[in-house]
């Protein structure tokens, strides 16, 4: 008999259908029975001895909140015997306000016998809230932009399994090696009952980051180059961008998109689709511009646009892009197609577009040093510098920089601009509000902001939250000018404030959309005395009325 493995996740809602993914333990066929008598059912396919489907059901009425049951092989295996949790819902978009929950960076919470050396986990304590007031306020949709799973810091309990399959000593150590030491990863995350509650009830979006993969994972040509030199690296990238596949962009994918993939056809039709899907993660590695990882959505007038910030980029020291120029181009395509049809643009981009001036300086600095322009020298120290630091986001992407900061202002201009846009990202393990002017240039009609929210679990040393902190006071900003000019930097073509935090914590963001008014709350987990955890709000906002 077929049992649940993990799983069901929500991933894709409308007005009118939902897509269900499981994983199974054999081959069998999946379906998913709503109460209202709404039903969907999808076969199971083959990676790498993992049994996956993605159940459609399509026919739900808008506007709605239906619970549902999942059955292997007409057998029910959720919702789960004894459980302690309310039933899970799907609901259905009915074009009124939009709650967007968004976060990145969670370490896998350790079992509740065992003390969390960094504090309890926010997606934990947001599943516990509602939980506890099914009725109550809930995201329409997660908005996870990052590092979902950690491949190069596992646990003890992972490391333990993963000593017991093959010794530490061989490379890569205490790392992640292949698809079925990724699979350990996704158990040990979403087997945690209150995240695969609150990933079951709530539809989530997903984008990967460095840690999917490999800290740092490509950060520059040289960086690639050595990687591909050790004997393991290939064998983890595949099974990094596979894993990744399964687990978190097939439920990115609307009804039509899925049925409009060839790789997922291809899957499905074989009996064994790991050759196929490994094929495809190798052709991905070899060109990544021949894949696209990112994806839009839209939820009545809110407009997301995730990007791939990982994947996309192109690491010739002469042409650096953040973003290959097909990638930019499909940005434009999405972001403006139909004008005046939505009121909120978010970009997701894990990685920020505004970081606190010192540090957008200081990567802008180091580009500069690695392209050569203060001689060979200097680009060696900048290359050893940008790998040791992190030096590796839209800063450091000169011409990306700027042309993404032109294409946000062009977005939130003329007619039919909608009321913000908004840049959603993590990475950087704390939460902050920064706020763009365009100086010498009509500023757009639309609010522009950066929003920023990490970690969900996760901790940061004290020297980098001084440094965090530094980086926005005058004194940070003007030793950032003085980087600048050593690197013979032109000057960015943005200015830009801190107009909230810095916060530290385990945290989410949550932003209210209702017409063209938006208002941001930023709720941190807080242990409490006696045991357990609450979400505590630490700030809210009105963004546009």
């Amino acid at each position: 008999m077929a049992e649940l493995r993990l799983g069901p996740l929500l991933r894709y809602v409308d007005g009118s259908s939902a897509t269900f993914w499981v994983e199974a333990s054999r081959p069998c066929t999946a379906e998913v029975r709503c109460a209202d008598g709404t039903r969907g059912e999808a076969r199971t396919f083959q990676v790498a001895g993992h049994h996956y489907a993605l159940v459609p059901v399509s026919g739900l009425t808008p506007g709605t909140t239906t619970a549902y049951e999942v059955r292997l092989d007409d057998v029910p295996v959720w919702p789960l015997p004894d459980s302690g949790f309310p039933p899970s819902v799907v609901s259905t978009f009915d074009g009124q306000a939009v709650r967007v929950t968004f976060g990145s960076c969670r370490w896998a919470a350790p079992p509740e016998d065992e003390k969390d050396p960094v504090g309890p986990d926010a997606l934990d304590t947001l599943a516990a809230r509602i939980a506890g007031a099914p009725e109550g306020e809930r995201p329409d949709v997660l908005l996870l932009l990052g590092d979902q799973v950690y491949a190069d810091e596992v646990s003890q309990a992972t490391l333990g399994w993963i000593a017991a399959r093959r010794g530490l000593d061989d490379p890569p150590g205490h790392q992640v090696a292949d698809y079925e030491e990724y699979t350990r990863l996704y158990y040990e995350s979403w087997l945690d009952p209150e995240i695969r509650w609150l990933l079951s009830t709530v539809p989530s979006c997903m984008i990967f980051d460095d840690h999917d993969v490999i800290d740092d994972w490509n950060t520059s040509a040289s960086w690639v180059a050595d990687m591909r030199a050790t004997p393991w690296w290939r064998e983890r990238i595949l099974s990094g961008l596979m894993s990744y596949w399964v687990h978190q962009h097939l439920g990115n994918l609307s009804p039509r998109e899925l049925s409009e993939d060839l790789l997922y056809a291809a899957v499905r039709e074989t009996p064994d689709g790991t050759d196929v899907l490994r094929a495809f993660s190798a052709q991905a590695d070899a060109d990544p511009a021949s894949v696209r990882w990112s994806y839009r959505r839209d939820f009545g007038r809110v407009r997301v646009v995730m990007l791939d910030t990982r994947a996309a980029r192109v690491l010739d020291e002469k042409n650096r892009r953040m973003i290959d120029p097909g990638e930019a181009q499909w940005l434009r395509e999405q972001a403006l197609d139909s004008p005046g049809s939505y009121d909120h643009l978010l970009i997701g981009t894990s990685l920020p577009w505004l970081l606190p001036p010192l540090i957008h300086d200081a990567e802008t600095w180091n580009a500069a040093l690695c392209e050569g322009k203060r001689g060979e020298r200097w680009a060696r120290f900048g290359e050893k510098m940008r790998r040791a630091a992190d030096l590796e986001h839209w800063a450091a992407f000169p011409s990306s920089f700027e042309a993404l900061t032109e294409f946000i202002a062009e977005a939130g201009s003329g007619d039919g601009a909608p009321a913000t846009v908004c840049v959603l990202s993590g990475d950087v393990h704390h939460a902050y509000v920064a706020e763009p002017t365009w100086p010498g240039s009509v500023q757009p009609a639309a609010r522009v902001l950066q929003l920023t929210c990490s970690p969900v679990h996760n901790s940061i040393p004290l020297h980098i939250r001084l440094g965090f902190r530094f980086g926005w006071s005058g004194l940070g900003r003007a030793i950032g000018h003085r980087f600048t000019r050593h690197g013979r930097c032109a000057h960015p073509p943005v200015e830009w404030r801190r107009a909230g935090g810095p916060w530290f914590g385990n945290q989410l963001m949550t932003l209210t959309l209702h017409g063209r008014s938006a208002s941001l709350r930023l709720d941190q987990a807080r242990a409490l005395r006696g045991g357990g955890a609450r979400l505590e709000t630490v700030e809210e906002s009105v963004l546009t009325t």
